[in-house]
């Protein structure tokens, strides 16, 4: 039978609703009997007790708010009644214990994977193409319109059709596939542009440089690509110094490119697609092997949040996010501004007091930043989190920062750094869903986890995006972008454990290729990299 109301944490003194409940309907919680004030949406939240002004508001265990005017018993929480407020941290205060999963029917299990020569493994085998400077992107957009028409077979797809047919006043036809002229088996060929590498400040090529060097280093890439002008701030030696720094001892084609040494377009053009297509029929040449769990690197993302993100699909992928710890994998938990408010639970569960103060010191500079924008980490959640429940952004943390599961935080990296120990990473990016989800790439995700409660497209150039719904009214709703569905924690069918190990089963068969997430279905390759500076 379908629950009304749940209580999170047991020291919360408010209660979600899981249902729409009426004005006036009383209802038996905890042997207490609530009546509710007004009309209550499900993943809204409900006062347990009487707040006067001032009073602090706990959900998750932890201090999410305080109230801002006489809130009843049986009242729901808006922003109007609510204000953001999180506890303050200053350093580690203790050494948490960890009881890891039993991951016995997972230490057998692989997934079929690209194996590269420094012993990462990848779930997909991209040759990438991408430039050094946004003065490039208009070459590499017509290196993507040549590349893929020749080599990737392309459906004239229904709305073009659609078009076709009003432009003709005729019925539309079903798409028609374009054969290509080559068969590549086992490679795929993709394209980034974005707007940076010169123009602002120094910093801001070097880390855009850390990000890109991050992309090729990533094992999903066997082999990229790279233009360059020539006179702009992110300079060929900038970017092959970063990429030594990453990784000393790649063993992957980089070929590069610079316009301004080589004359025309043309010329460019010609030598650069003579040169690429045969990379990557080289490339095409890497097959699939056995891997075990432990090499893949899971990035773990939300956007377009909800009520219910915190009870169902990120508490899902936290339980993936420990047996991966367990067995020696790696997952990344990152958006800092989404982890305001559960600084001191991240703190104590760092394996060293230095991980725990580079931790709060990420987080102090980024606010700092923020307020110095004229703005504040309480203004992060967006009209669509609090509409549907989270109102206040130590509320929204408290819930995002489930999805990091409760094993031991074994390193903290700033933007740019690449993973490197296994279990589970904080790093530092913005809370924006593709900044975030592209940062985790640079930084080593073969596979992202991205939940989500009122649906979101992102997807990833290089790595598979598996899109988890918090509740079933989106999955169905939405069931062209949503791959997996929690709902069933929600309506008590299933447990967090066992919407867990779904996942865990889904992850498999698409790091094994077998399965193609929606994002890439419906060819999402969003990059958007952190510009953290200003422009000159």
């Amino acid at each position: 039978m379908q629950k009304k109301l749940i209580k999170v944490h047991p020291t919360d003194n408010v209660i979600v609703a899981l249902v729409d409940i009426n004005e006036g309907e009383t209802l038996v919680f905890e042997d207490k009997k609530i009546t509710m004030v007004s009309s209550v949406k499900a993943k809204h939240k409900i006062a347990e007790f009487d707040f006067s002004v001032g009073d602090s508001i706990f959900m998750y265990g932890v201090l999410v708010g305080k109230a801002s005017q006489n809130i009843k018993k049986g009242e729901v929480l808006t922003t109007q009644n609510v204000t953001h407020q999180s506890s303050k941290v200053t350093h580690k205060t203790e050494s948490t214990t960890w009881n890891p999963p039993n991951v016995d029917k997972w230490k057998e299990r692989t997934f079929m994977g690209y194996h590269r020569a420094d012993g990462q493994v990848g779930t997909t085998n991209i040759w990438l193409f991408f430039p050094l400077v946004f003065c490039e992107n208009k070459n590499i957009e017509r290196l993507k319109e040549v590349f893929e028409k020749e080599l990737m077979p392309k459906k004239t797809d229904s709305y073009q059709m659609l078009l076709r047919s009003l432009v003709n006043g005729t019925n539309p036809t079903e798409s028609v596939e374009e054969k290509s002229n080559t068969t590549f088996d086992n490679i795929e060929v993709k394209f980034i542009t974005h707007q940076g590498g010169c123009g602002g400040i120094r910093q801001d090529s070097e880390s855009l440089a850390r990000l890109l060097a991050g992309y090729v280093n990533n094992p999903n890439v066997a082999g990229a690509t790279v233009l360059s002008l020539g006179c702009q701030n992110l300079q060929i030696e900038l970017f092959q110094k970063t990429l030594r720094e990453i990784n000393p001892n790649l063993n992957k084609e980089v070929i590069i490119y610079e316009q301004q040494q080589m004359g025309t377009v043309d010329v460019m053009l010609q030598t650069i697609i003579k040169d690429s297509f045969e990379a990557i029929k080289r490339a095409n040449q890497i097959q699939r092997k056995p891997a075990p769990l432990s090499k893949l690197c899971i990035g773990l993302e939300c956007g377009g949040s909800d009520g219910f993100s915190g009870i169902s699909a990120n508490p899902a992928l936290g339980y993936v996010s420990d047996v991966m710890a367990a067995l020696g994998g790696k997952s990344i938990l990152a958006e800092f501004p989404e982890l305001c408010g559960v600084e001191q639970e991240l703190m104590n569960r760092c394996v060293t007091e230095d991980k725990a103060n580079k931790f709060l010191s990420l987080m102090k500079a980024y606010e700092k930043s923020v307020i110095a924008a004229g703005s504040g980490f309480d203004m992060n959640p967006s009209p669509g989190n609090i509409k549907d429940g989270l109102i206040t952004d130590a509320m929204k943390s408290a819930g995002a920062a489930k999805k990091g599961g409760t094993s031991p935080v074994m390193d903290v990296l700033d933007y740019g750094e690449y993973v490197s120990q296994p279990g589970l990473t904080l790093l530092n990016t913005p809370g924006n869903d593709v900044e975030s989800t592209t940062a985790m790439v640079g930084s080593g995700a073969t596979i992202v986890l991205f939940t989500t409660g009122l649906g979101t497209p992102t997807g990833n150039p290089i790595t598979p995006v598996i899109k988890v719904s918090s509740n079933s009214v989106l999955a169905q709703r939405m069931n062209d972008i949503i791959d997996i569905d929690t709902g069933t924690v929600i309506s008590g069918e299933e447990t967090i454990e066992e919407v867990g190990e779904n996942i865990l089963n889904y992850i498999i068969e698409v790091a094994s290729g077998r399965l193609l997430t929606k994002a890439d279905q419906l060819k999402q390759d969003d990059f958007i990299p952190w510009k953290r500076g200003v422009s000159l």
